[in-house]
């Protein structure tokens, strides 16, 4: 907010954020909310009625002053007198441009009408759980009038749009008492002359609503949660924790792989104890099969779910196998259901795959174009859970009709909304594993990555170090910190379970990690050669093996990259041990090359020259050995290696990084069994 934000406005940003920071009121990036007020027209120096409404795919509890679309009331509300009817409402839309004030702002959402043409100053719209239970409820209106009496309407469903508009402000002007409605299927809306009374209003309907439900649990005498969805199947009880996340970690890149048939995707693991208790009750398939109901959760997790039905102790081989099964009868059924619904000028089908692959006794996987994405789709699918159990409670669950859905899913309007998405960035969808990602080069791949739009799992012996790269790039939607040795076998099978957890699998390893010993023939001990050579030649073979099971598992392809060295091929001083564990490297990027191609795995490799700058190996000590052995001051190193180089450029951990980039971008995708140098240009280390 400036100095010069309008009282209203900060009033109304303050309120999206209480209500959207709260999941019982809304979910994220679901509902609206409006304010009214006057503003003064620059252009006439009049006062002019204004309405402040959140845009088309904000979010509440983050929304700003630029998020909001500003529309003038009097032409809004001229928009009635030349509405065409309900069978061409969606030109409205285009209409709203035209109500535009000022400059910039947010493009108006499909709500747009329901906040104008209501006759109050302030306008909530949100899908609270409890609301959407009753919306959803086979007798809802009856229920509606037993939980509010003459407090809250009824609205049967109807489509977001201007005649739902229309019918919302019909009722508040015909019932004065009123404080809000609960929408059909969908969701509630409430108003107020304040924004405080506005907000009071909403959370009234909210608790009342969640009272209801838990009176109604209490005289049916359910003791638990779930009860609404009947008696727990002993045969479908969560696993322990640990065995849990292992067969979790087993199944996911399978069904990563099986959901991104028709386009990459990122994956989620959910274990809560709401999905864990959905899924362990017998009446689970029924509900699942019904799908969602709210435009909000279907649009994210898709009409409904794949669900696993075998038991979760049964072998893997047979539940992997069953997945295949259903994953083909799931495609099959989503494009009959597209066929039945789709008119001549629908949108193409989107895709066949399921967002939500839910699993019992494990929990419930979700996927999407990113881990926020894929992360918010499972979000959606708990209170589609909660929202089942309360429609389950008080009546029953009768979520809209499937031709509804398709309505929504496919709309045009929805359909512009996705092309209005920014074009993703060339890693988007793939989940890279670093290892050293710590500090040096293997940081500066991690940053690069990131910036590219890649889920990363830095991985670095020191955990702390790991911890603060993880944390450089964000979230844990954007990055992972995991503490891994690469000699450790179990170490390195924990950190790609840990990688497989966060997002469904991994698509591009690094093997980064290293470290140096320069010391002549003569001076080198057995445990030198050992310790480089575990690290390097063993620690590298470890990660791309772990690695390779989870990319074939996935069947999506995939690269491998070696951070090898100008020294596998470049015979320098003092250097046996470090320069034949690269060579060892080397080598290892034309076997895997030729071993995993027939999996679409591309393996390829970078040698650097000596990178001092921001170097974790140079500032170790390596450096200072170097220095002596070419006889020039440690702080001289970068500056003397640059000057053997035929471009007379020093190279930095970033220039490694960009040549990472460059294999794994796509714009080599029929390159592998390849090394990049990337050392300025040493003669001497020119590959033949």
């Amino acid at each position: 907010m400036t100095d010069q934000t309008h009282p209203e406005v900060a009033a109304l940003l303050a309120r999206s954020h209480r209500l959207g920071a709260d999941p019982r009121s809304t979910n994220y990036a679901g509902g609206n909310a409006s304010a009214k007020g006057t503003a003064t027209d620059p252009v006439t120096g009049e006062p002019v009625e204004l309405m402040w409404v959140k845009g088309s795919g904000g979010d509440l509890a983050t929304l700003t002053e630029s998020g909001l679309a500003v529309l003038r009331l009097d032409r809004l509300r001229a928009l009635t007198g030349v509405y065409p009817g309900e069978e061409r409402e969606d030109e409205m839309v285009a209409a709203f441009d035209y109500c535009a004030h000022g400059k910039g702002g947010a493009a108006p959402s499909i709500d747009t009408a329901m906040h104008g043409l209501v006759g109050a100053a302030h306008v909530d719209h949100l899908h609270p759980d409890s609301g959407i239970a009753l919306a959803c409820a086979a007798d809802g209106e009856r229920l509606t009038a037993e939980c509010f009496g003459d407090r809250v309407a009824w609205v049967p469903w109807r489509r977001p749009g201007f005649q739902l508009g229309l019918d919302i402000a019909a009722i508040r002007a015909a019932n004065p008492r009123t404080i809000g409605v609960v929408l059909g299927g969908h969701g509630i809306t409430a108003w107020g002359d304040t924004s405080e009374e506005c907000e009071a209003n909403s959370l009234e309907i909210i608790r009342a609503a969640e009272r209801f439900i838990e009176d109604r649990a209490a005289a049916r005498g359910f003791g638990g949660p779930g009860d609404a969805f009947g008696p727990v199947a002993a045969e479908l009880r969560p696993l322990p924790e640990a065995e849990r996340h292992a067969r979790a970690a087993a199944l996911l890149p399978l069904v990563r792989g099986l959901a991104s048939t028709d386009r990459p995707q990122v994956g989620h693991y959910t274990d809560s104890p709401v999905v864990l208790d959905f899924l362990s009750r017998a009446g689970h398939p029924r509900l699942a099969a019904l799908g969602t109901s709210c435009p909000d959760h279907f649009l994210r997790t898709k009409v409904r779910p794949l669900v696993l039905d075998v038991a979760p102790d049964a072998p893997l081989a047979e539940a992997a196998a069953r997945l295949r099964e259903l994953h083909a009868a799931y495609r099959a059924d989503y494009r009959a259901y597209y066929e039945r619904h789709a008119a001549a000028d629908s949108p193409a089908m989107r895709g066949a795959d399921p967002a939500i692959v839910l699993v019992p006794g494990v929990g419930m996987f979700s996927f999407g174009r990113d881990k926020q994405t894929a992360r918010v789709a499972g979000e959606f699918y708990v209170n589609a859970i909660n929202v089942m159990r309360g429609a389950e409670t008080v009546s029953r669950y009768s979520p809209i009709p499937e031709s509804e859905k398709f309505r929504i899913e496919y709309w045009a309007l929805e359909e512009a909304k996705l092309a209005r998405m920014p074009a993703p960035r060339p890693l988007a969808t793939r989940v890279a594993f670093v290892t050293g990602g710590g500090s040096g080069i293997g940081r500066a791949i991690a940053l690069r990555l990131a910036a590219e739009g890649a889920c990363v799992v830095v991985a670095d012996r020191d955990g702390g170090a790991a911890e603060r790269v993880a944390a450089e790039i964000g979230s844990a939607d954007a990055a992972v910190p995991v503490t891994a040795d690469v000699t450790d076998e179990e170490q390195i099978a924990a950190a790609l379970r840990t990688a497989v957890l966060a997002y469904g699998g991994v698509d591009l390893v690094v093997n980064n990690a290293g470290l140096s010993l320069s010391r002549s023939l003569l001076e080198t001990s057995a445990a030198d050669w050992d310790l480089q050579h575990r690290v390097m030649a063993r620690g590298s073979f470890l990660v791309a093996r772990e690695a390779a099971r989870v990319l074939v598992e996935q069947g999506m392809g995939g690269d491998i990259v070696y951070i090898s060295s100008k020294n596998s091929v470049f015979a320098g001083p003092n250097n046996v041990a470090y320069g034949a564990a690269k060579a060892d490297q080397a080598h290892q990027v034309r076997l895997l090359a030729a071993e995993l191609g027939a999996h679409g795995i591309r393996v390829n490799g970078v040698n650097p020259d000596g990178v001092v700058r921001g170097s974790g190996i140079f500032a170790g000590g390596w450096g200072a050995q170097r220095a002596a052995v070419y006889g020039v001051p440690e702080e001289k190193l970068g500056e003397y290696y640059a000057q053997r180089t035929l471009l007379k450029r020093e190279v930095l951990p970033e220039h490694v990084a960009n040549a990472v980039f460059a294999l794994t971008s796509g714009e080599l995708s029929h390159t592998t069994g390849l090394h990049i140098p990337v050392d300025a240009g040493v003669a001497a280390a020119f590959l033949r």
